[in-house]
């Protein structure tokens, strides 16, 4: 019996891949037309924007806390949340959930390992690029982690939030990632965290000069691996 994934998602365009993603790509594992039993709870991005503006990380967890509780309700059996900025919350979620987590910054950290990389640049919300959120889980596999400078941060932090996130890509932001992960490889990483769930909507490992880790992707493989008992689904 396959296990019942419960998705916390924050931004729709970042959580509609990784539910297509398990949609999609579950049939390969369970057989034609069929995926693990999915449930989703949404509250409203502008709560979480909120949340993120002021600082206020414990007013970030109880809306993933909202959305895990619900998601119980429904049955879920473990949860994952396509949205790398908002783990920042996840010390002080862990432990109050009512459900186990997978963590989308451990399944990259080990997706990079895995294939043999030593030295990852970061992309992501300002949010998100500040944090320890990566730095952390690469560390604890003894990989290193490049960040944008200060500028960088902030035009891949507009791009997300006013035009990824609304589903909207450009060719000059395409171009802008580009340059980016053109400066990564110069800086001697071997491949780039696309640290934002929407940022696969617009990179890929056929438009970028490094190998891309797609975080959305990766979580939603790790999600089936769990939910069919086989480990990560890659």
């Amino acid at each position: 019996m396959t296990l019942h994934i419960g998705i916390v998602g924050c931004s729709a365009e970042g959580a509609a891949l990784c539910y297509r993603t398990i949609c999609s790509e579950g049939a390969a594992l369970l057989g034609p037309h069929a995926h693990p039993e999915v449930s989703m709870h949404t509250p409203s991005l502008a709560d979480y924007v909120s949340c993120l503006d002021r600082g206020d990380l414990e007013g970030v967890g109880e809306l993933m806390l909202t959305s895990a509780r619900k998601l119980a309700s429904a049955g879920a059996d473990f949860l994952i949340c396509p949205d790398n900025t908002i783990h920042q919350a996840f010390s002080y979620v862990e432990p109050r959930s009512p459900l186990p987590w997978l963590h989308i910054a451990e399944v990259v950290a080990l997706a990079a390992y895995e294939r043999g990389y030593k030295c990852l640049g970061l992309t992501g919300t300002r949010w998100l690029v500040d944090s320890a959120v990566y730095p952390e889980k690469l560390e604890a596999r003894s990989l290193q982690c490049v960040r944008p400078d200060a500028l960088q941060r902030d035009e891949i932090d507009r791009i997300i939030m006013n035009e990824l996130v609304y589903g909207i890509a450009k060719p000059e932001s395409i171009a802008y990632f580009q340059s980016v992960i053109h400066g990564f490889k110069e800086q001697g990483c071997d491949a780039v965290i696309l640290g934002c769930t929407e940022i696969p909507l617009i990179v890929n490992d056929g438009n970028c000069a490094l190998p891309t880790l797609d975080s959305t992707r990766l979580l939603a493989r790790a999600a089936l691996g769990r939910a069919v008992n086989i480990g990560d689904a890659r």
